[in-house]
């Protein structure tokens, strides 16, 4: 039998879960459609993070929302905020990797938004779209199909089943020249914890026609406010495109040695420098570079003991894919995308051995005829291809500090990683380098796991939160956390007695003072929750 306690209409166990009251519950019925309350068992379980153990209920909700618009989602929240109940919100739910849907609170109510599923608008002469945070990649690419705007591509990521609102305030990464620094994500539709709409930027102009062209308006700018943060919940937003090219050549470059790396990388920071290479590239290891050629290097070799050096290198020759491997890809007119392939090319020549892959250049009415997955993704066409390359039961966890785009600063960290994740959870390291911009790089790496294995999963995690501490020792910090470390990843930003966690705290207590939005988001606590 499980102790109740009740303090400020909000009951919770003798753990601290939250524990929906039925008239609570009845309240969210009546603002709701019918079936968009959940609160049985294994409705509840298709909301969970699908990498975590699943007999471990850490993290466990007591009820879905399912709200289908914008006023059923204010009325949500002005019953949670009379009666304290904490909601976790969540788009469609696909952030596998750093928590899926789970709430940071245990108990908490989730409010899955995968029912406003909209395009609200496709402005095919300024290039955007309006989409609501139930719209995926896979959708917006489908609207945008569907409604003849064939020249017009969305800048994508690797899997299309996500939300590209959730993608956005999780500063996601997409590869095509707009996903290059938050550069796409324009003007926002937000409730506040009173169940108030603001409209950032110029949407603050009733009937704004510059809402969604103009990224900044009159004053601060609120728009990343929004990001990783729990201040307010998204509804709508605008999302910039782009003009199909006349011409696409992706790419793929190799580095046959791991001593290589750094000269890789400095090669690379000078043609992202110079405008040569554009977008997002992504440099993968071998073990990684699985997922992307299976036909050569089979499943995802993650979760299986550790190669040696000499391993690795011999299944690095044999496939050919190198110790590090480069996609990236070129876009515009046809004669300036050969003079651009030709430059990579002369540029990536200086590493002994290495080798570009140019297979074939595209124009721009052969976008149906691109079959590889990557090469899809690079075009802005969305798929779910990655996933064929997963093995059954196989989850993963990462951290991704941010880096300079420097072979030195690269080297370090990466050295860094792979020692403690070789020695500490004794499985192969696997890596991906995405140059989030001509400056900086986002060392995304991590273990994979079996899901099913108890211990295996604990001790990826507690791999995970060592990799966070050790290159917070050597001023590197992630970028996008796993619920489950969030707070040891905000820990790191401890600069002037942790002034940036103070500043946010007072923007929260000020503009959430019941505490009731995704409490301990990425670090950010309310001050009724505020326990160190």
């Amino acid at each position: 039998m499980t102790d109740n306690t009740m303090t400020d209409n909000t009951i919770t166990d003798n753990s601290g879960a939250y524990i929906l009251s039925p008239e609570i519950e009845s309240r969210f019925r009546d603002v709701l459609d019918e079936g968009a309350v959940i609160v049985d068992r294994e409705g509840r379980n298709d909301f969970r993070d699908p990498y975590w153990f699943q007999d471990d209920l850490t993290y466990d909700s007591s009820a879905v929302l399912l709200p289908s618009s914008t006023e059923q989602v204010q009325a949500v929240v002005r019953i949670a905020n009379e009666f304290g109940v904490p909601l976790w919100t969540s788009s469609l739910g696909k952030n596998n990797g750093y928590g899926g849907p789970s709430p940071r609170v245990a108990g908490s109510v989730l409010l899955s938004l995968r029912r406003m599923n909209r395009v609200i608008e496709i402005n095919p002469t300024l290039a955007y779209a309006v989409v609501e945070p139930g719209v995926s990649w896979l959708d917006l690419h489908q609207a945008l199909q569907d409604g003849g705007h064939d020249d017009l591509l969305v800048s994508v990521p690797d899997l299309g089943w996500g939300s590209v609102i959730g993608n956005t305030l999780d500063s996601g990464v997409t590869y095509l020249p707009l996903g290059t620094d938050f550069q796409a994500p324009t003007g926002m539709e937000v409730v506040l914890a009173d169940g108030t709409l603001l409209r950032t930027g110029m949407g603050g102009i009733p009937g704004s026609k510059a809402w969604h062209v103009y990224k900044r308006g009159l004053g601060p700018v609120l728009d990343p406010l929004f990001v990783q943060s729990n201040f307010g919940i998204v509804t709508q937003m605008g999302y910039w495109l782009m003009r199909k090219p006349e011409a696409y050549a992706p790419l793929f470059l190799t580095v046959p040695q791991d001593s290589q790396l750094e000269q890789a990388i400095d090669i690379l920071r000078e043609l992202r420098l110079s405008g040569i290479i554009r977008g997002v590239p992504v440099m993968q290891n071998t073990i990684t570079l699985a997922s992307h050629f299976p036909e050569l290097l089979g499943k995802m070799q993650g979760s299986s003991g550790t190669f040696s050096d000499d391993q690795l290198q011999e299944l690095a020759d044999a496939s050919g894919v190198g110790r590090w491997g480069m996609r990236t890809a070129v876009w515009g007119d046809e004669v300036v995308v050969q003079h651009h392939v030709d430059r990579i090319t002369a540029a990536w020549s200086a590493i002994e051995g290495s080798r570009v892959d140019h297979a074939r250049t595209y124009l721009s009415g052969e976008w149906d005829e691109i079959v590889h997955f990557v090469d899809k993704v690079q075009a802005g066409i969305p798929s779910l291809d990655m996933l064929d390359a997963l093995p059954e039961h196989v989850g993963h966890v990462g951290f991704s500090p941010a880096v300079p785009l420097v072979g030195e600063n690269v080297r370090e960290v990466v050295d860094l990683l792979e020692s403690i994740v070789v020695s500490q959870a004794q499985v192969n390291f696997v890596a991906g380098i995405c140059v989030a911009s001509e400056r900086s790089a986002l060392i995304v790496s991590g273990l994979a796991f079996d899901t099913t294995d108890e211990q295996q999963t604990k001790t990826a995690f507690d791999t995970v939160k060592t990799m966070v501490r050790e290159a917070g020792k050597l001023g590197y910090g992630e970028y996008r956390a796993h619920l489950d470390f969030m707070e040891l990843a905000a820990e790191q930003y401890s600069f002037g007695d942790h002034a940036y966690r103070r500043f946010v705290e007072k923007i929260k207590d000020a503009v959430d003072p019941a505490g009731i939005l995704s409490p301990g988001r990425h670090g950010i606590w309310p001050a009724n929750r505020r326990e160190r």
